[in-house]
């Protein structure tokens, strides 16, 4: 019913087998937590430590994953030289300082979006990459993690719609105030509604126009309608143009009503010079089709593909297969970042508009 405990299943292609790749699950603050390991096990990954200083949360996470080693703390899985990768869920604004606490110990990371809370969050990671050669990932699950997303890149890349023009994305929320935790609700700590939603859309927009870096045009951020929660941003958007050409505009909020039985209806429409692919990700009211449902409509016709279960999700093996090989073919390191830095300039530039619609 909210978007934080939704942790993705499906076809994960398998590129190892369990043992060749070991990962620790650390600091569960956030339900993303569990669609990162499920995609990482699908792929042939093996989790064999989770640590959080809530034993709760722990006792919750072996529930899922029985078997699974409990590390008395964090420096108990850094000394663990079999560790490959640490995936971790932590408060928005302790997720920068932990992966480059990890990356220094020699493994790599992946982190929950968004990757940071502030510039200079990134700007350290970046001097960490740079000094271990480690890798920071970052779990952009509104692209990775859905069928239909995942078959647009594969159409857009295949030329079905031509060169792409622009974007249109819609993250909307169910905000269930009451199941959150009391960080949700400081600024301080998410980094704001552009820079955790956000996060997902500049993602997608750098990834479907092909673009390597993009400036910001307009934003807002802004609460518009939960007085009683002054640390929430409930509504954001932005305009954003890219160095080849393109032009993206996506909003994101909390306003998801409880009458719509997913816990939020996130689309995108992607405009090329043939065509164009609209996708309704999580549910589509004008049908009973269900979720992941993609729309191309091209010089041949109007065609709906449905992609649930027919898909899967290459990026978890691909990202296995980068850590251990070095390379970068399921995401590279620049393009993470400068969706992080994308998100956070535009949080920034979003202040004075706050100010003056308030």
């Amino acid at each position: 019913m909210d978007g934080m405990n939704d942790a993705s299943t499906g076809k994960v292609p398998a590129v190892c087998v369990p043992g060749d790749f070991i990962v620790a699950a650390a600091h569960l603050d956030h339900g993303h937590i569990y669609g990162q390991c499920n995609g990482l096990i699908g792929a042939g990954g093996q989790v064999k430590w989770v640590f959080d200083p809530d034993p709760g949360k722990v006792e919750t996470f072996r529930a899922s994953h029985p078997g699974v080693r409990i590390a008395r703390s964090l420096e108990e899985i850094l000394d663990d030289a079999s560790v490959h990768l640490v995936a971790s869920a932590a408060v928005p604004c302790e997720r920068g300082p932990l992966g480059c606490r990890v990356m220094r110990a020699g493994k790599d990371y992946f982190t929950d979006k968004a990757p940071f809370t502030t510039l200079d969050q990134l700007a350290e990671a970046r001097r960490t990459v740079a000094e271990t050669g480690r890798k920071y990932a970052v779990y952009y699950s509104e692209r990775l993690h859905v069928e239909c997303a995942v078959h647009a890149g594969a159409l857009v890349q295949a030329g079905a719609i031509g060169r792409v023009l622009h974007t249109i994305g819609t993250g909307p929320h169910r905000l269930h105030a009451a199941s959150r935790p009391a960080w949700f609700f400081q600024r301080a700590k998410t980094g704001g509604i552009l820079c955790d939603l956000g996060s997902h859309h500049c993602e997608q927009f750098l990834f479907y126009t092909g673009a390597t870096d993009a400036r910001v045009v307009a934003t807002s951020a802004r609460n518009a309608a939960h007085p009683e929660h002054p640390g929430l941003e409930d509504f954001g958007e932005c305009l954003l143009a890219a160095d080849n050409g393109a032009s993206g505009y996506f909003r994101v909020d909390w306003f998801t009503p409880e009458g719509l039985g997913a816990w939020g209806d996130g689309r995108l429409i992607i405009l090329g010079t043939e065509g164009y692919i609209e996708l309704r990700k999580y549910t589509d009211i004008a049908s009973d089709h269900g979720p992941d449902q993609l729309f191309l409509v091209d010089e041949k016709g109007e065609h709906r593909i449905p992609c649930a279960g027919r898909v899967g999700f290459p990026y978890f093996g691909q990202l296995i297969l980068d850590c251990l090989d070095r390379t970068e073919k399921a995401m590279t390191q620049d393009h993470a970042f400068k969706a992080a830095e994308l998100c956070l300039l535009a949080q920034q530039a979003a202040e004075p508009a706050q100010r003056w619609l308030s």
